[in-house]
């Protein structure tokens, strides 16, 4: 080697060592790695023929700034120095149809196939920064990917303009003139304080002409207050649920702060929702929110599967998936409610519908059996009984018809004992809390994932609010549950080697749900109690709890991570045996996905171990 070239293959090392993940490699590896370094020059403004089947490089950007696209011109990635692309067909051999553009005159660094899977092979940081950074290139394109559906469409994508508001004190004839020259039916009322109230053009009708009010009354006195509000980011389906569920056709949205204030972004109305029906979720929702009878809510079940199938091909996040199936049981859910009561009368006290398990979470995805309850107001009276046994009977038994088997351990709200006033649900839930026994344990992963359907919301509240006080602090039931949940660990050996099932009809297998889904879920659901966390929903637990101090934002995410990939791993197998015409499981075999998917999954399977870890130190303290 010339005196010339020895110098250049020092500075090529020196960059080098600036860059993850070649600062972790030996010596010899990364004196391999400069030496095996070629050099090029391209000029902005070109688009370089750099994508090679026969000849894939990883590419290093040593000076300038390049630009990826795909095959539609779409961005992909951009990249300055000290940046890399190319890896992703050297780690799956696919055939590359993204192009670079040259964004600034620039030099790129290129390593060859061979160096490069040579230092895969032989040093483990190396391998898995890149497969990381694959997996994170994929996640991204999965959440960004143009859908023509409205799984991923959010109400902020909807709304169709800026708000337009009203102080609380002007009158209702400026109210009416403000929305003649917008051209609006509503206006957000305000104060210094924020949002306090909806005028629509039908209060106006309603409550001022047909009343026969002076049109200088102030519209505090004729606006709606306290309106129900949703969350700027929240899907367009859960929207739409809201507006089912309380007959309102325009809807407040707001952008919620830290501290849970939120910021005025717009109005959702009824019109904005129709020009958006188009998607499979939708129309489902809308459905059953209008069907008046038992057979029409068991004809809209039966779509589910199709609807799965559906999100699972186009590649909808597990979250989504969960959320949009979720969301389809609640309206069917209360529907039947709606009927029963329609049947039965006005109920004789408050009462709440409870949902638990993958239902309280928002987790469904292939129909599951029920998890469900009845809360009723501490004001019952022993002949209340025959109503909301007749009720639960009315509802467990139309759920069942719509494919929601009963529940094989009775936890619905035909059985008696999930049948209670509050009071008696508190001694239940406290009991418990204070007497950990294994069957309290195994309550634990179901009751303790409750949300409200259909009820009196204070009611819930209450039961909620004394039952996360109750859990905070208590050492010694966070300790139990942290025992219980650690009995199920996820399947690697010490070696990162996949744990199969030996023999059975599940042989060479693993249970993704038992063995990835649920440690995950048993993990948020300890977090959420110890902290007061009135979260449900998985990955909404563990979003809350790293605002705090009991989890890190950075094992949070990671964590967030590990549950989505292998949540969707679960949902492409079971999708693989619906469009085979078979019946979907949780049964995995590695050798059913790629050599990629594999690395992946022993990445997240990693996280998840070592977040068990973590939580065994935090609430254990040698009592195990």
């Amino acid at each position: 080697m010339s005196e010339e070239s020895s110098i250049e293959v020092q500075e090529i090392e020196q960059f080098l060592l600036d860059c993850v993940p070649f600062d972790h490699l030996e010596d010899a590896l990364l004196q391999r790695a400069a030496k095996a370094v070629k050099i090029a020059y391209h000029r902005q403004g070109t688009t370089p023929n750099l994508f090679q089947e026969e000849n894939p490089r990883l590419f290093i950007v040593r000076s300038g700034a390049f630009e990826i696209r795909d095959q539609n011109n779409a961005l992909v990635d951009q990249v300055d120095v000290g940046g890399y692309f190319g890896f992703p067909s050297l780690l799956t051999g696919h055939k590359v149809t993204n192009h670079c553009v040259v964004l600034e005159d620039g030099l790129l660094y290129q390593i060859d196939e061979t160096t490069f899977q040579s230092l895969r092979r032989e040093n483990r940081i190396f391998d898995r920064f890149f497969n990381q950074a694959h997996a994170k290139r994929l996640r991204q394109a999965v959440r960004f990917k143009e859908r023509n559906s409205q799984l991923t469409e959010t109400v902020a994508d909807v709304i169709s303009r800026s708000p337009i508001t009203i102080h609380t004190m002007a009158s209702v004839r400026e109210a009416a003139g403000k929305m003649t020259e917008e051209r609006v039916s509503s206006l957000l009322v305000v104060t210094e304080e924020g949002l306090c109230g909806v005028l629509t053009d039908r209060d106006l009708r309603s409550r001022v002409v047909a009343a026969g009010l002076n049109f200088d009354v102030p519209v505090a006195e004729v606006m709606t207050t306290d309106p129900i509000t949703v969350a700027h980011d929240a899907m367009l389906f859960e929207a739409l649920m809201i507006m089912s569920t309380h007959n309102i056709h325009h809807l407040p949205v707001i952008d919620l702060d830290a501290s849970g204030k939120g910021q005025i972004k717009g109005i959702l109305t009824a019109t904005d929702v129709i020009k958006h029906q188009r998607s499979e979720p939708v129309y489902l929702i809308g459905e059953a929110s209008r069907v008046k009878d038992r057979a029409g809510l068991v004809q809209i079940a039966r779509d589910i599967p199709t609807l799965l199938r559906n999100m699972i091909a186009r590649d909808a996040r597990a979250e989504e998936v969960g959320r949009v199936v979720t969301t389809v049981t609640d309206a069917i859910t209360r529907q039947l409610i709606h009927q029963a009561i329609e049947q039965l009368g006005e109920p004789p006290v408050p009462f709440v519908w409870l949902a638990f398990g993958s239902q309280g979470r928002q987790e469904q995805s292939a129909k599951s059996d029920q998890d469900n309850g009845l809360l009723l107001s501490n004001k019952v009276k022993p002949e209340h009984d025959t109503y909301f046994k007749a009720l639960a009977s009315y509802v467990c038994d139309g759920l069942n018809e719509c494919g929601y088997v009963y529940c094989p351990g009775d936890i619905m709200a035909t059985t008696d004992r999930w049948r209670q006033p509050l009071e008696k649900w508190q001694a239940c839930f406290f009991r418990w809390i204070d007497q950990p026994s294994p069957k309290a344990l195994m309550h634990s992963s179901i009751f303790f994932d409750m949300r409200m359907i259909y009820g009196e919301e204070p009611l819930f509240e209450e039961l909620q609010d004394s039952v996360l006080e109750r859990c905070q602090g208590n050492s010694i039931f966070l300790a139990s549950l942290t025992h219980n949940a650690l009995q199920l660990t996820p399947p690697l050996s010490f070696f990162k080697k996949f744990v199969l099932t030996r023999d059975g009809e599940h042989k060479n297998t693993f249970d993704m749900k038992l063995r990835g889904v649920m440690p995950v879920t048993d993990i948020a659901r300890i977090y959420a109690l110890a902290t007061g966390c009135k979260e449900v929903n998985t990955l909404k637990r563990l979003q809350q709890i790293s605002q705090g101090k009991m989890l890190a934002l950075k094992d949070a995410r990671d964590l967030c991570d590990a549950y989505e990939f292998i949540s969707h791993l679960r949902l492409e197998h079971q999708g693989r045996k619906m469009a085979a015409g078979e019946k979907p499981d949780n049964y995995l075999s590695p050798e059913d996905v790629s050599s990629l998917s594999r690395h992946q999954l022993k990445d997240a399977f990693d996280v998840v171990s070592r977040s068990q870890s973590g939580l065994k130190l935090k609430f254990t303290r040698g009592m195990m």
